[in-house]
């Protein structure tokens, strides 16, 4: 096997484990267990981990309990004591800690802050189709309406939740680490094709893309897709991506309404400006863009 095809070959394997640490993030997650889904002896699995992935097994365990654990904080009625359980804290204040480190707010302002600063669900008898949500707290962005060229993205597709597409980031990023086709200049954009508001959330469609070099061959469950070309207004987020919904909201209920300008035909689409991995989640960079006609 050449060095090519053993880099391929390790590459494909963690990624099974990741795609199974986010399966079973309720699991306990045995090492000996995760080095026989990635078949590779106990002994050397965890080196070869954090060599492709940049991060120890407990840390990508760890980022991804918490991100779900935002998640539910903005869409549930869980109680803290449950969204702690199920982030594997044996309490509300070791949740309350880890928490409060990563995403630079304790669980509980964070709850109450991602309400304040979502829609508020319209009142008994108002037409909707007419009436756009306010925001309930004056949150703002700066919004620039820009012309983005078009570039072409090597794009893997995922169905479901948007919040678990970096299950197909990861594949991605695996997948051209191995072939050397990652540098600095590559940029990583997902395309969201639906409004999670409209839709069950098994039935959103998405696309995890990054930029590769010209005439590269990529796997057959890729493809090529591009974006822009076009004009978009454009913001950016800064925080977790389970807030992301608040920067769409702004742009939908806020901005557009009083900008005189028309959505495009193309969908929205996010950069990632930053690495999650190397960075708490209070300082993720985030570009949304909304494409105009």
């Amino acid at each position: 096997m050449t060095r090519h095809e053993t880099s391929l070959s390790y590459a494909a394997r963690i990624e099974r484990v990741l795609g199974h640490i986010a399966e079973h993030l309720d699991d306990r997650l045995d090492l000996d267990d995760l080095a026989a889904i990635a078949c590779f002896s106990p002994c050397h699995f965890h080196r070869i981990f954090v060599a492709m992935t940049g991060e120890t097994v407990a840390e990508a365990v760890r980022r991804l309990r918490l991100h779900r654990a935002a998640v539910e904080l903005n869409r549930s009625q869980r109680t803290m004591p449950r969204v702690a359980a199920r982030a594997g804290y044996g309490s509300v204040a070791a949740f309350t800690r880890a928490f409060s480190c990563a995403f630079g707010t304790p669980p509980a302002a964070y709850r109450r802050l991602g309400q304040d600063l979502r829609p508020a669900p319209p009142q008994a008898g108002m037409k909707t189709m007419t009436h756009a949500p306010a925001l309930r707290t004056a949150v703002r962005y700066d919004v620039t309406v820009e012309d983005f060229p078009e570039i072409e993205l090597a794009t893997l597709k995922h169905q479901g939740d948007y919040q678990r597409i970096g299950t197909c980031f990861d594949r991605l990023s695996s997948w051209a680490g191995a072939c050397r086709l990652l540098g600095p200049d590559t940029r990583m954009i997902g395309i969201y094709y639906d409004d999670p508001a409209a839709k069950p959330l098994s039935e959103l469609h998405s696309e995890a893309g990054l930029t590769l070099p010209e005439g590269t061959a990529i796997e057959p469950d890729m493809q090529w897709r591009s974006v822009g070309g076009y004009p978009v207004a454009k913001l950016v987020h800064k925080g977790p991506y389970a807030d992301l919904d608040v920067a769409y909201a702004y742009l939908y209920h806020v901005w557009l309404p009083q900008s005189g300008r028309q959505p495009g035909e193309a969908p929205c689409f996010e950069e990632y400006l930053n690495n999650p991995r190397l960075l708490p989640p209070s300082e993720w960079l985030t570009a949304v863009h909304l494409p105009l006609a």
